[in-house]
């Protein structure tokens, strides 16, 4: 299943300077695997590692578009929009994309927010 990721054009100074690209990127849930693209970076762990997803809301662009660290924690951020992401959770922390620490969560701004939280809770269900 492929998420893609919302794009808001006004925003594009960010995130297209990282090579993301509207209806390339996004999430992919395979059977074995959680995958995250946006543009040259890539975030990938079994799906099996993966423990909990949750919506949120109410972003602010400066906080939310582009790619980020968390201020309060390792959690990174493939962010495309202020619409809202999801928060997706890992057991074990997934190999660090930026910054120096691995990271422990990952928020991706996906079109469909309540469909992948889902999609992910069905299959760590199972």
């Amino acid at each position: 299943m492929f998420f893609p990721y919302r794009f808001d054009v006004r925003y594009k100074f960010v995130w297209r300077p990282l090579g993301a690209k509207d209806g390339v990127d996004g999430v992919t849930l395979t059977d074995d695997s959680f995958i995250a693209t946006f543009g040259r970076s890539r975030l990938e762990t079994p799906l099996t590692n993966v423990t909990a997803a949750h919506a949120t809301h109410d972003y602010q662009w400066w906080k939310a578009v582009g790619m980020r660290l968390s201020m309060a924690d390792d959690g990174l951020t493939f962010g495309s929009s202020t619409h809202g992401g999801v928060c997706v959770h890992f057991d074990e922390r997934v190999r660090r994309v930026i910054g120096f620490k691995d990271h422990s969560a990952l928020t991706v701004t996906v079109d469909d927010l309540d469909g992948l939280v889902d999609a992910i809770e069905t299959r760590i269900s199972d």
